[in-house]
């Protein structure tokens, strides 16, 4: 397949360029380090040959990622279960998410596809901010990956949307692929998932009609994401205070990467994948005459509905909230050895942060707030 050059940039490496990222990669003393620590006991030629003999990227998302999530979901979790029941299995969306974890989110859904007999998995955008390191830019662009460029002046800003846009309608009209992408820019905090009308406009700025039609033309199916614990709560509520005590706070490279290992290597009890069924019908339903903004708002909310009420609470949530308000109101919801259980869960997380004026009392409300949040939004969908 011919694929325009305006993407070059930013799309996934094509079969043909997999050798020489390859090679690239094995030759990079940090990408050899990273092998050594994932694969102690397998000798790096080994590894070097496993790539070599990958020929497609869905090829190496087989070999390597594939295996790699299912290992990692038995010992860090309890499991995952995936509800896919409202789509088509032989038809390819985008599946646009609540955005709660850098790096599986969109790994966990590729194993869910797969497992489910998806012919393919997704090619999944990926913000620059998390590839300041040409080789991480490089393994990613080999794992199906495709670039969201940020931090920009408006106008390259406005061209750098508007081939996102294109190449996203691209990969679902030509290439016939799947997309992943979060509905907002980077995690909510506080787990108080709002869909943000900055990603449909860029969605809009390709494909061609009216905007529910450049819309329907990306086939966008909500995703909801439910874990039953976050293992970087506490990196966020360290941040929320950080944010609060210290004038013009912003994260560094290396809290990402934090992030990213604690996120990856940490306990999550059970995960709960739900695909609401794709947006086309209600797309379709829309008043023809609407203000713009007022299409955005409403496409959003929809959205936002849909991930809401797919989410699957815990006793976890229930007891977060009934904390929060000081009442015991969702006391059906939970038992007293679960109540406790959670308690003890937080004290523990809480007594992983490390500030200099470290404020307790703030520290829980915030992460007691991620926990309730999804409960808040899943009563009022329903």
């Amino acid at each position: 397949m011919k694929i325009p050059e305006k993407f070059d940039p930013i799309r996934p490496f094509e079969p043909e360029e997999l050798s020489e990222a390859y090679e690239k990669l094995l030759s990079n003393e940090q990408f050899r380090q990273v092998l050594h620590y994932l694969y102690p006991q397998v000798p790096i030629e080994m590894m070097a040959q496993k790539m070599r003999s990958c020929k497609t990227n869905l090829d190496f998302q087989l070999t390597f990622c594939y295996g790699f999530v299912k290992d990692l979901l038995k010992k860090a979790s309890l499991g995952c279960d995936f509800d896919c029941s409202g789509i088509d299995r032989k038809r390819n969306y985008t599946f646009m998410s609540n955005h709660r974890d850098i790096v599986l989110d969109s790994a966990i859904l590729d194993v869910m596809l797969l497992n489910a007999k998806f012919t393919t998995t997704c090619e999944i955008a990926i913000g620059d901010n998390l590839l300041s390191l040409p080789w991480v830019r490089d393994l990613v662009r080999v794992n199906k990956s495709f670039i969201v460029e940020r931090n920009l002046p408006m106008r390259e800003m406005l061209m750098a949307s508007k081939r996102l846009a294109e190449y996203m309608h691209f990969v679902i009209q030509e290439k016939h692929d799947n997309i992943w992408i979060a509905h907002r820019e980077g995690r909510a905090k506080d787990s108080n998932d709002r869909t943000q009308d900055a990603i449909l406009k860029m969605m809009t700025m390709g494909g061609t009609g009216s905007l529910a039609e450049k819309l329907e033309q990306l086939h966008i199916v909500p995703l909801s994401i439910s874990y039953e614990y976050d293992p970087c709560d506490y990196l966020k509520a360290q941040e929320f205070q950080l944010k609060r005590d210290v004038e013009g706070w912003k994260k560094g490279p290396q809290d990402d990467l934090i992030s990213m290992q604690t996120g990856i290597m940490g306990f999550k009890g059970h995960i709960h994948y739900h695909c609401a069924p794709c947006l086309d019908d209600f797309l379709k339903g829309l008043d023809t005459n609407l203000p713009k903004n007022e299409f955005y708002r409403l496409v959003a909310e929809h959205i936002d509905h849909e991930i809401h009420r797919n989410y699957r609470l815990y006793p976890s949530n229930y007891v977060a909230l009934d904390l929060l308000k000081g009442n015991a109101e969702q006391q059906s919801h939970y038992t007293a050895e679960e109540k406790a259980s959670f308690e003890k869960y937080v004290a523990a997380q809480l007594a992983k942060i490390s500030l200099p004026n470290k404020d307790e009392a703030y520290l829980k409300e915030r992460l007691l707030t991620m926990y309730a949040n999804p409960a808040i939004n899943y009563m009022a969908a329903l």
